[in-house]
């Protein structure tokens, strides 16, 4: 863990499981979206809200708009930011007819609202979301690095470029979303971005940083020969 410099934020909205990562002293701040939420059962978007920000006093928190209509966004986002000082308002680069949020982005920046704009996965699209910060306000760009991998593209070089576009914007950091394994962590790190979301699942594993391979390989063995006993499989007895 000691040679990690990226700060880890949670995905998630189970809000035990957001708090005992708060608790954990490893994360850094929270993410949450709509599949999560609908996921997790959430029927009172505003009542979790308000109680994971009264339950995580000291870390940003991304709370997403819902509508895909830019005006209805608007007062969402206006709504969302009244929910704390550290909360981020989260909208998508465009919405579900692949109109750009860009103009609703430059409106909000320019009132000093702290903005996480996600479902990124294009240079063109950081590019003009960065542009759309006004000077002196707080802002995420997360960068679904794993979704660029799901299509067969190392998202290693489009990160890379990312990083160097929002490191050029003071205010501006870069989140890898969509994370799919540790080792992601690490190439999040490399590549300059200064942001990671991890599921509970990936969290879970941070232990396994640095353990020895052939302890692993052992461990390995072992829950193959629990579970072949439990199975009640016997190959010998068949003939």
């Amino acid at each position: 863990m000691n040679q990690l410099t990226i700060k880890l934020f949670a995905d998630g909205a189970v809000l035990d499981e957001m708090v005992a990562a708060y608790r954990s002293g490893v994360v850094k701040g929270f993410t949450t979206n709509p599949s999560l939420m609908r996921k997790a059962g959430i029927v009172d978007y505003e009542a979790f809200a308000m109680e994971a920000v009264a339950r995580i006093p000291d870390m940003p928190i991304s709370f997403e708009v819902f509508s895909d209509d830019f005006e209805i966004m608007e007062r969402e986002a206006r709504k969302i930011a009244g929910w704390g000082d550290q909360v981020y308002i989260k909208i998508p680069v465009m919405n579900a007819r692949g109109e750009s949020s860009i103009p609703l982005i430059r409106k909000l920046s320019a009132e000093g609202f702290s903005l996480n704009i996600t479902a990124v996965l294009t240079v063109e699209q950081v590019e003009q979301t960065v542009a759309a910060f006004a000077p002196g306000t707080k802002n995420i760009v997360s960068v679904f690095a794993g979704r660029i991998a799901d299509s067969g593209v190392d998202p290693m070089p489009y990160m890379k470029q990312a990083a160097a576009i929002c490191n050029s914007a003071a205010g501006t950091e870069l989140l890898w979303a969509s994370s799919r394994e540790l080792l992601n962590i690490f190439q999040a790190q490399e590549c300059g971005c200064d942001i990671i979301t991890c599921t509970p699942d990936i969290l879970g594993k941070l232990p396994q940083i640095g353990k020895d391979l052939w302890q692993i390989s052992l461990e390995t063995v072992n829950m193959f020969a629990k579970d072949s006993k439990q199975s009640g499989y016997s190959i010998l007895s068949a003939g």
